[in-house]
C-alpha cells in the first residue's frame, strides 16, 4: 500500500463525502504526514498496512519528546484514527492499529507551553528602558526563537554568532555542536543588547566571549536565568509555572502545530535518536532557516 495514494484517497473522502472545510482537510492530512515522517526518520519504510499499535505508541512518545502537548498529541491521534477508519471502511485493511490505542491523558503533568499571546504578553512586560530589560528581552527572544536549553544560552559565545547568515552555533548534550537558525526579532534585540549594553560593561577576565553577562561583567548562571523568567512571568500576570525550558517546548510546539517538518524541528532541538535504529538526520542549513521563517510566529 502506497502512502501518497492512500493519503490522496483519504483527502478526497474528506472533501467529497464528509464535506469538510479546506482547513479541516489540511489538518487531517498533516496528521498523517507527521506519522509518515516519523517512519522515514526512524528508518522504518513501512506502508500504512505495516503500522502497528506499538509503533503508534512510539510515535506519540516521540511527539512528546519534541515538546508537543498531550492535547496536540490527542488531536494528531484523532486524525490518524480517522485515516485508518477510512482504510477499513474501504476494505483496504483488515485490522485497525488505532483500535486499542488510547489518547494521551490530557490531565497528566507535562511541561507547560506558552501560547503565542502569552509570549507576547511576557515580552511586553519587560522594561526596555533599563540595561537589564534590554538584556532580558534578548534572552527571551533567543530562547523562543531557537529553542535553546538554558545551558546552551548561558554558554553562548560571540564567536558562535553568525548574524549575517542568521544562525547560532550551540554546544548541546554530549558536547555535540549544531547550527540553529535565529529569527529576525531575536537578532534585532540581540543587536540592541550587544551594541547598547554589553559593549559598555567592564568584562571580567575569562568572560570576553560570553554573550549574556550580568551587570558585573560575568556570565549568567542557570539560576539567574530561571529567576529572570520567574520575575517576568509574575510581572506579566502569567500564572503558569514556567522556566527556560518552557520556551524550548513552546518553540517546538508552535513550529509543529504550524506544520513544520518534524525532522527539521528534531535537528534544531538537538535531539538524539528516539529509537536505536535511527540515525541523526542532517538537513540542509538553508532548509532549516526556511522552516523558521515560514512557521515560527516571530520570524
Amino acid at each position: 500500500m502506497n502512502w501518497s495514494v492512500s493519503i490522496k484517497q483519504f483527502e478526497g473522502y474528506l472533501q467529497l463525502e464528509k464535506s469538510l472545510s479546506p482547513n479541516s482537510v489540511e489538518a487531517y492530512v498533516r496528521d498523517i504526514h507527521k506519522l509518515r515522517q516519523y517512519l522515514e526518520i526512524s528508518k522504518l519504510p513501512a506502508g500504512p498496512e505495516k503500522v502497528t499499535t506499538r509503533l503508534l505508541r512510539d510515535f506519540l512518545a516521540w511527539l512528546g519528546e519534541l515538546g508537543m502537548s498531550a492535547t496536540s498529541q490527542a488531536r494528531t491521534l484523532s486524525g490518524i484514527k480517522a485515516f485508518y477508519n477510512f482504510l477499513i471502511m474501504e476494505d483496504l485493511l483488515l485490522l485497525d492499529p488505532t483500535d486499542t490505542l488510547e489518547a494521551p491523558k490530557i490531565g497528566r503533568k507535562l511541561p507547560d507551553t506558552l501560547s503565542y499571546e502569552e509570549i507576547t504578553q511576557l515580552l511586553e512586560a519587560i522594561d526596555m528602558s533599563t540595561n537589564e530589560g534590554t538584556r532580558n528581552r534578548a534572552i527571551i527572544e533567543v530562547l523562543y526563537s531557537s529553542g535553546l536549553r538554558v545551558s546552551e544560552l548561558t554558554e553562548l559565545r560571540l564567536s558562535n554568532l553568525y548574524v549575517e547568515q542568521g544562525f547560532v552555533r550551540v554546544t548541546g548534550k554530549g558536547n555535540k555542536e549544531r547550527l540553529v537558525p535565529i529569527g529576525r526579532d531575536a537578532l534585532k534585540h540581540l543587536g540592541f543588547y550587544l551594541s547598547g549594553v554589553r559593549t559598555h560593561l567592564e568584562i571580567k577576565p575569562g568572560n570576553e566571549d560570553i554573550v549574556f553577562l550580568n551587570r558585573r561583567g560575568a556570565g549568567l548562571s542557570r539560576i539567574m536565568v530561571f529567576n529572570i523568567i520567574k520575575d517576568l512571568a509574575a510581572r506579566a500576570g502569567i500564572r503558569k509555572t514556567i522556566s527556560p525550558h518552557t520556551f524550548r517546548h513552546s518553540f517546538a510546539t508552535h513550529l509543529i502545530e504550524g506544520g513544520a517538518d518534524l525532522r527539521a524541528v528534531q535537528e534544531m532541538l538537538g535531539h538524539e535518536s528516539i529509537t536505536t535504529t535511527e540515525i541523526y538526520t542532517h538537513l540542509d542549513r538553508d532548509y532549516l532557516k526556511q522552516v523558521i521563517t515560514e512557521f515560527h510566529p516571530r520570524s
